[in-house]
């Protein structure tokens, strides 16, 4: 039976723990929109017309924006929190060196900034 070392398994928690994060965050989104179609289906049957407006999520046009920012911070604070770490990967790599992590939400989230800025700017052009 393998044993693991303090180290690793704290590395391991710390891993696991933003996964585990999104994953309640989108079994929560999944039952909310669930629920949010069974009343529209609901009120349907009851044959009330139901407005287009309904249909569509009132948040989608901050949604960029504000998804962006998020990606940005979490980024940077992964990469803070990599760098500042004391602990070692099986006692040779520092995980200071690790820090690349971070690049990934950081991009993404510049990427979404990006779109909602050229999607202001059409917007205004019309």
């Amino acid at each position: 039976m393998m044993t693991m070392n303090p180290q690793t398994l704290s590395f391991t928690a710390m891993m696991l723990a933003p996964v585990l994060i999104a994953l309640i965050f989108f079994r929560y989104r999944h039952l909310q929109t669930k629920a949010r179609y069974h009343a529209l289906v609901q009120i349907a049957e009851k044959g009330v017309d139901l407005p287009t407006a309904l249909f569509t999520d009132a948040q989608a046009n901050f949604s960029e924006r504000r998804r962006g920012l998020v990606l940005i911070a979490a980024g940077l604070g992964i990469m803070a929190m990599m760098v500042s770490l004391p602990f070692r990967i099986d006692g040779e790599q520092s995980i200071a060196s690790l820090w690349g992590i971070g690049l990934l939400p950081l991009v993404t989230g510049l990427g979404y900034l990006a779109s909602w800025g050229l999607n202001q700017r059409s917007e205004t052009h019309r």
